[in-house]
């Protein structure tokens, strides 16, 4: 079968050569009760469509405001600067998956998660209206490139927005395209767990995978029982950071999944005052038992 490549597989050919980029990988399971319980109780008071991808990437954020050693961009001379902002970038699949776009929510650590997920629809119904922004505008200029000099403005384009911090939005290049983590997700598909590679231009330290939501058999308290466990999957820049860095990384997201009500405002109960809102002191219970079920790989809750 032969045909035209389409735009971001043709960056991603441009992208890389022989395996030599310094990453490391890990994953982790997650218990996804507190998880459900909480897009269950925000989508009855909001009727926004919260989803597990928008929950780790607040969980994401939360991760770096604990670990600023992660909180780095690439500078000249092989030094890096500590970012100004904690922003996270969410790939988000376009014509059924056939493209792929992208949102970079700024300061994510500052907005909740219901925040982030309304950010991130308004730009997939952007991009599905032919407004796909600078990036995209960007993307749809260099992909007409042959590979060997594509490969090349991707490699100076990097250098240029995110080692020189410069703004070339007007090229389809804005500063620091990408934030300072990236979360996608395989779980809309039904798979449990995957790995991404960190393209040379991406410029960030880590990019997270959320992982489908299945039933499966887990040891609590001394008993085995069903729980709806996720699998969440990162790859990092060793340039970056080290196992220890990733450890605690990987336990601020941890933290923020057994509880996301910790950090997130809790919605009230459908038909009262100020519906959606957080009451001071009030406090809506998340359940955590046999309330919460997934049979299977969970639709509609993992992608973004």
């Amino acid at each position: 079968m032969t045909g035209q490549l389409p735009s971001w597989r043709k960056l991603a050919a441009a992208a890389w050569s022989a395996p030599s980029d310094p990453q490391f990988y890990g994953d982790m399971d997650v218990d996804a009760a507190a998880l459900l319980g909480y897009i269950e109780r925000v989508r009855e008071a909001t009727g926004v469509r919260l989803t597990m991808t928008h929950l780790v990437g607040r969980a994401v954020a939360h991760a770096l405001t604990v670990v600023p050693e992660l909180r780095v961009r690439p500078a000249p001379g092989g030094r890096v600067r500590q970012r100004e902002s904690i922003d996270v970038f969410f790939i988000i699949n376009v014509d059924g998956g056939r493209e792929l776009s992208g949102v970079k929510v700024c300061d994510a650590d500052r907005k909740t998660a219901l925040e982030i997920a309304e950010e991130v629809a308004a730009r997939r119904a952007a991009v599905h209206d032919g407004d796909g922004g600078e990036l995209d505008r960007g993307k749809s200029l260099v992909t007409r490139l042959p590979l060997l000099p594509l490969r090349m403005v991707l490699r100076l384009g990097a250098w240029l927005t995110s080692d020189l911090n410069l703004d070339l939005s007007w090229l389809g290049m804005p500063r620091q395209a990408f934030g300072g983590a990236m979360v996608t997700s395989v779980g809309m598909w039904g798979v449990r767990r995957a790995f991404s590679p960190l393209a040379a231009y991406y410029k960030v330290p880590v990019i997270v995978l959320v992982g489908a939501v299945e039933q499966r058999p887990v040891v609590v308290a001394g008993e085995v029982m069903a729980r709806p466990m996720m699998t969440l999957t990162a790859t990092f820049d060793h340039r970056y950071t080290d196992g220890y860095h990733a450890a605690r990384f990987a336990e601020a997201v941890r933290e923020y999944c057994a509880d996301p009500t910790r950090f997130e405002p809790v919605p009230l109960e459908p038909g009262r005052e100020g519906r959606g809102r957080r009451v001071p002191g009030r406090r809506v219970d998340v359940p955590t038992g046999p309330r919460v079920r997934a049979r299977g790989p969970v639709r509609g809750l993992s992608d973004g």
